[in-house]
């Protein structure tokens, strides 16, 4: 996978040569790459951004930077992503969607906003949700890093994002490693019963009871099993 980032704060990015993400990189597994548009501004002062028309507080990123800095991007047909608080929110499925692509390209805006002729290059508006940051650039990290970690070998072990929260469409179940007891709290016997299939049904009825404690939304989305239904009963009789 290709990702070309356009931004004028390059060196923001610097995080994603770390931890999983710098591994992918070194391993050519993703190639990521920013784009400063700033060096495309034509005026003197190599401003990137002006007054709206018609009035109004702020100022806009101007088009021309953005259009020229793009057509510096090798490639066809990427998907070009604009991070805007007005786009549709970032969900773990369209992460899945991007992460299947060969090319991404992200322009993050700063300032007010940007002039809308920006947005004739964009197959993607996405926002984080609803809040507003000073710039694109922290929404495009935390994207980026959704998408890369499902591309293909960037993990360990590729089933290990299978169970992640939200790809199963429930909250992850919860998780124990060693010592078995810490501070008087013992890990549940079932997990270390060597019982795959009590261990299975354990771990999906935890899901079920973290999703419909914290994000009872959630369950409306799925098509439940009469297994999952039996047990969301049993766990709305404990949770009464």
């Amino acid at each position: 996978m290709k990702i070309d980032i356009l931004t004028i704060f390059p060196e923001m990015f610097e995080v994603l040569n770390h931890s999983m993400i710098g591994k992918a990189q070194e391993n050519s597994l993703v190639e990521i790459n920013t784009v400063n548009f700033r060096a495309f501004a034509k005026n003197n002062q190599k401003h990137v951004d002006d007054y709206p028309y018609g009035g109004g507080a702020g100022m806009l990123l101007m088009p021309q930077p953005i259009f020229d800095a793009f057509e510096t991007i090798k490639g066809t047909k990427p998907r070009v992503i604009l991070m805007d608080p007005a786009g549709t929110r970032f969900t773990q499925q369209k992460a899945e969607e991007l992460s299947k692509e060969e090319q991404l390209v992200f322009i993050c805006g700063h300032y007010e906003g940007y002039d809308e002729r920006i947005k004739t290059l964009v197959t993607d508006e996405i926002s984080l949700g609803d809040f507003v940051l000073t710039g694109g650039e922290m929404a495009a990290i935390a994207v980026i890093d959704a998408i890369v970690r499902l591309v293909p070998n960037v993990l360990g072990q590729q089933a290990s994002h299978v169970d992640d929260s939200f790809s199963s469409g429930l909250l992850e179940y919860p998780q124990y490693t060693r010592p078995q007891e810490f501070c008087g709290m013992r890990v549940p016997e079932v997990l270390t019963s060597g019982n795959h299939e009590k261990i299975r049904q354990w771990r999906l009825k935890e899901s079920l009871r973290k999703t419909f404690k914290r994000r009872p939304d959630l369950l409306k989305k799925l098509t439940l099993t009469d297994e999952m239904t039996a047990f969301l009963a049993e766990i709305r009789e404990e949770e009464d």
